[in-house]
């Protein structure tokens, strides 16, 4: 079973890659976020224990997390293994995993850091304008109107939300890459860290990833020189 865990600061591409890198490998992306949601959604026991953790606004417990996990790497399209993206957020819940995967004969195989300078992923994620009519998005860089400040759509007037600003992007990030740092240092100590060189373009970024999998044997990743990095 080949589980990767796909690391990276908000920003820096990983929920553009996780897709790419399942249909690469044939292993389904799992993120924790939509666990916690079907799981409520479909009333089951871990679901309705998340939930109340949920409903008063408190972080669900590691071990919860890492049951829910467990159960979905018990399904059958997760037989080869899968891709972790948004798990885990911190050294405990990476040791938690850990322990978790051992006792059922896995391991992380892998863990990729897409990696991008803050500056840039404040770049990137401050250069968002919304419409105020019905929220069509726009982004300084990546996807322009054709009239600056207005709705290509509907002609309303653009504007950036207050936490799109860079001083409160900066802020969030203070607090969210120290515990990043620390997951990476895990796997950095695990010998099962893998570096990518987020500042290239998607395609790039892409082949990057497969060919560290497949120099760390992953199955099924595309090995360097091969068809997949044309």
């Amino acid at each position: 079973m080949n589980v990767v865990v796909l690391l990276g600061a908000p920003g820096a591409g990983k929920g553009t890659q996780a897709p790419l890198l399942a249909a690469c490998l044939g292993i389904p992306v799992v993120a924790t976020g939509d666990l916690f949601r079907a799981a409520v959604r479909d009333g089951t026991p871990l679901g309705l224990e998340a939930r109340r953790f949920m409903d008063a606004g408190r972080l669900v417990p590691d071990e919860i997390t890492v049951q829910l996990l467990l159960e979905r790497l018990a399904r059958p399209d997760a037989d080869a293994g899968v891709i972790l993206d948004g798990f885990p957020r911190t050294a405990v819940q990476a040791a938690a995993l850990d322990v978790a995967l051992t006792e059922r004969g896995a391991k992380v195989c892998a863990a990729v850091l897409v990696d991008v300078p803050g500056e840039e992923l404040v770049r990137r994620m401050s250069g968002r304008w919304i419409c105020r009519a019905n929220g069509h998005p726009y982004h300084e860089a990546l996807s322009q109107p054709r009239t600056a400040g207005i709705c290509d759509l509907d002609g309303s007037e653009l504007y950036q939300r207050a936490d799109d600003q860079p001083d409160t992007i900066r802020a969030r990030m203070d607090q969210q890459l120290g515990a990043l740092r620390e997951v990476i240092d895990h796997y950095r100590a695990a010998g099962s860290l893998r570096t990518v060189d987020g500042l290239q373009p998607i395609v790039a970024v892409a082949s990057a990833i497969n060919e560290q999998l497949a120099a760390a044997g992953i199955c099924g990743a595309a090995a360097p020189g091969s068809a997949a990095e044309a």
